[in-house]
């Protein structure tokens, strides 16, 4: 078989522009990690403004072993925050958005617009009733209180995104198991929820990074350095009377990994999964 069966495809000069203008947007986009990680590398003697970007003598680890000795319990407490709240957050979401799209009722649109509601009122405008209640409730400086916080504060959001993505599974579905005798939850056991993994794909993703770079209500409300998450960690790890920028910049880069990789490893499906709640809605 010739090599003429098998033509070149030849790039067109406005792909390859547009092709090196997105390369050149992804690389300055990684510019503050690359200043993270040489920041990191170097020892404090080293780290100065004026030569931010040269790199680093050596290779070395010591900025990175104190950072997470540091961190390490900080990190412990952020997981056992996110993945909880996570999960009860995108089922509560998924519920709100099959009721709300597919069970049609007198003064649903103005609940929707409700719910909607608060994802608008800031978070320094309830800090004290919040205190107030968990206080009340027994939850106050502990992480089941920051894991109510964040589940009810994440419910209009994955409402929003079901909601919208529930509108585009045909109604005929639903029909067809009303008539062989499906009831409200078994419907949505056995024909939404098969149907609903780029969904939740898509809100367990944002639900888990704006629950971990959350800093106002881990500070707030915990208040026991062996409850805070870890970006309040973080920020203490600046000293009083001088910060020590390598093992700073090395602490950021440890604690932004996380949603990094969750990024890079489901970063595809994040994106289908908002077109495809997109369509309709």
């Amino acid at each position: 078989m010739s090599a003429r069966e098998f033509p070149v495809r030849r790039l067109r000069p406005a792909r390859l522009a547009m092709y090196a203008i997105m390369v050149g947007f992804a690389l300055f986009y990684l510019l503050p990690v690359y200043l993270m990680f040489i920041t990191g590398m170097k020892s404090f003697e080293e780290v100065n403004i004026s030569r931010m970007w040269d790199l680093p003598s050596g290779l070395r680890f010591d900025s990175f072993m104190a950072a997470w000795k540091t961190l390490e319990r900080s990190f412990l407490n952020s997981f056992q925050m996110v993945i909880p709240a996570t999960i009860v957050s995108s089922l509560l979401g998924s519920l709100n958005g099959y009721v709300l799209s597919k069970w049609r009722f007198r003064g649903s649109d103005a609940l929707f617009t409700a719910i909607l509601f608060g994802m608008f009122i800031p978070y320094q405008s309830i800090l004290i009733p919040l205190v107030l209640t968990l206080q009340r409730l027994g939850l106050y400086g502990s992480i089941p209180g920051l894991i109510l916080t964040h589940v009810v504060y994440g419910i209009p959001i994955t409402t929003l995104i079901f909601r919208n993505y529930y509108a585009s599974i045909p109604t005929e579905l639903l029909e067809a198991a009303k008539v062989d005798g499906a009831g409200f939850f078994t419907i949505y056991r056995r024909v939404i929820l098969p149907l609903s993994a780029t969904g939740f794909v898509v809100v367990a993703i944002w639900q888990f990074t704006s629950i971990w770079n959350e800093f106002l209500f881990g500070l707030v409300i915990t208040n026991s350095p062996q409850e805070r998450p870890v970006t309040v960690a973080l920020q203490n790890i600046a000293g009083s009377q001088y910060t020590m920028w390598n093992v700073q910049m090395a602490g950021a880069l440890l604690v932004a990994l996380p949603t990094l990789l969750v990024y890079i490893l489901l970063g595809r499906y994040f994106l289908r999964g908002l077109l495809a709640g997109s369509l309709k809605g």
